[in-house]
């Protein structure tokens, strides 16, 4: 984060290996490098942190967009990581959220691709306008 912090996530691919691909890509490329968290819901109750959106207004994308991995196997807790995606289907594209509470009514309507591990209080801080300093993927 750009006032400081490092969220440590894990990663998808068994279960949405186009999802995790195209962020990996886009994170090493430095997409997301700069952007800002666009939503923030956080009030009357924790919800969810949003960002990816190139324009920064939630309208935004790469230019293109990746087939949906809806599953079951993994469920909106805390800290899920997930993409964002409009009414359309298969319309989701660099936009990502991370939950701030379970989210049961989020299940299976959006494709979950990971988990952050470490800095949830990080995520918690994050506040509309926050920018991301650096996004990359490394695989251990």
């Amino acid at each position: 984060m750009e006032k400081g912090g490092t969220i440590v996530m894990e990663l998808y691919p068994d279960i949405a290996p186009k999802t995790v691909e195209n962020f990996e890509k886009l994170a090493n490329s430095g997409f997301y490098n700069g952007l800002t968290f666009h939503r923030v819901e956080k009030d009357p109750q924790p919800f969810v942190v949003q960002g990816g959106d190139p324009k920064g207004d939630g309208t935004g994308g790469p230019g293109y967009a990746i087939p949906d991995e809806f599953t079951t196997q993994k469920k909106h807790i805390v800290g899920t990581l997930a993409m964002a995606h409009s009414a359309a289907p298969n319309s989701a594209g660099s936009q990502f959220y991370i939950t701030l509470a379970p989210a049961p009514e989020l299940d299976g309507k959006y494709a979950i691709f990971g988990q952050v591990t470490e800095g949830m209080e990080v995520v918690n801080n994050i506040q509309k306008g926050d920018k991301m300093k650096s996004v990359k993927v490394e695989v251990k």
